[in-house]
């Protein structure tokens, strides 16, 4: 097989598997893949189901799609209200409709980004890690850290005074429920999210 074929062969699989998490999802009713006869329109909400906050170049470059093919995808599921997306920037990021209030899509935005993720991963690990210690654990400048800490001061996220994450039962639950769609630092946090979390019966 040659190289085209390989291609196309990985992008199919990729297609298929995405594309089952999309037709079970209850809130996916996509006739568009049915007139179509294509897996691309489920593909899409199965990926954004399992990535939510995921930007338009990362849902086309994982589905291995054309520019065009995505958007017109995109705008038809859209429409179905199957998914909905918000402005981030200069990102447009993508949600399963209904499932994420607003706070909570503001949330998986910062986590969709390595340095904010990075920086409330460590926190949540170690409440004393210091604006520094980020850093050098991050390998990124201090006023990158400084900028970031700002931003998710702003957002509600994380308490600049003393980077303490402010709402650390919103954070953690979505870093656990989608850590499979993160990284490496993040699983391992999952992994010891029990550890984490403390339940006071009133």
């Amino acid at each position: 097989m040659g190289e085209n074929g390989e291609i196309d062969q990985s992008k199919r699989s990729t297609l298929r598997r995405f594309a089952a998490l999309g037709a079970a999802s209850p809130l996916v009713s996509i006739t568009g893949a049915a007139e179509s006869n294509s897996t691309t329109p489920e593909a899409i909400a199965g990926y954004v189901a399992a990535t939510p906050g995921a930007h338009f170049s990362k849902i086309r470059d994982e589905l291995k799609l054309g520019t065009g093919e995505t958007q017109h995808h995109l705008r038809e599921l859209g429409r179905e209200a199957a998914i909905e997306h918000r402005k981030d920037g200069d990102y447009s990021r993508y949600f399963p409709a209904g499932r994420f209030d607003e706070f909570e899509q503001v949330t998986l935005g910062y986590l969709r980004r390595e340095t904010p993720r990075g920086m409330l991963v460590a926190l949540l690990e170690d409440p004393s890690t210091t604006a520094g210690e980020l850093a050098t654990r991050l390998e990124v400048s201090r006023p990158a850290v400084s900028k970031y800490a700002a931003q998710l001061d702003e957002a509600g996220l994380l308490s600049r005074a003393d980077y303490t994450v402010s709402a650390p039962e919103t954070v953690l639950l979505l870093l656990v429920r989608y850590a499979d769609s993160f990284d490496e630092d993040t699983a391992r946090l999952a992994d010891a999210a029990p550890d984490l979390v403390s339940y006071e019966p009133q």
